[in-house]
C-alpha cells in the first residue's frame, strides 16, 4: 500500500462581486460569483496574482451542497499564464451557510469547502501542474475568498 502525502503549494486570495443570480432549476439555484483581479498567490511552489474577468459557476442543490466550479487564471511573478478549473463542494449546517448567505464573517471550520483544482500550464517550468492531482480547503469571505492548495505526491 502506497499512502499519499500532501506537499503545500499555496494560498490564494482572491476579490468577488456581488453574486449575480440565474435562478432556480431543475437542480438547484444557480448564480455567477464573479472573481476580479488583485487577488494573489503565494507560496514555496508558486507566485503571481489573479487575473481578472473569471467566475465561479454555482449550483445550491436542494438539499443544501453548493457545487462549485470556477474558471479563472494566474499570472506567475514571472510571467506565465496559468489557467485553473476549480471544481468541489462546500455545505455547513443551516444555519452557517445563512450566515455565509448574508455576508457575515463565519470561521472556516464551521463548514466543509473543498475543491480539486485541475491546472493547465504551459510547457515549461510550470509543467509539472499539469502532471499531478491537487486538493484545495477553502474560506469564503463576505467580499473574498481564500484558498489553500497541496499537491497529491
Amino acid at each position: 500500500m502506497i499512502k499519499p502525502e500532501l506537499e503545500f503549494v499555496y494560498e490564494a486570495t482572491g476579490e468577488l462581486l456581488a453574486p449575480t443570480p440565474i435562478g432556480e432549476t431543475y437542480d438547484g439555484t444557480r448564480r455567477i460569483i464573479p472573481i476580479v483581479g488583485g487577488g494573489r498567490v503565494e507560496g514555496p511552489l508558486i507566485s503571481g496574482k489573479l487575473v481578472g474577468n473569471s467566475a465561479d459557476w454555482q449550483l445550491t442543490r436542494h438539499h443544501g451542497v453548493t457545487v462549485a466550479d470556477a474558471l479563472y487564471a494566474i499570472e506567475t511573478d514571472d510571467g506565465v499564464i496559468i489557467q485553473i478549473r476549480n471544481k468541489g463542494l462546500r455545505h455547513g449546517p443551516p444555519e452557517v451557510m445563512q450566515r455565509l448567505a448574508t455576508g457575515q464573517e463565519v470561521d472556516p471550520a464551521e463548514y466543509y469547502f473543498r475543491t480539486v483544482p485541475e491546472f493547465i500550464a504551459p510547457v515549461g517550468k510550470y509543467d509539472w501542474l499539469n502532471r499531478s492531482i491537487f486538493v484545495c480547503s477553502g474560506a469564503r469571505y463576505p467580499l473574498g475568498i481564500k484558498l489553500w492548495v497541496w499537491r497529491v505526491t
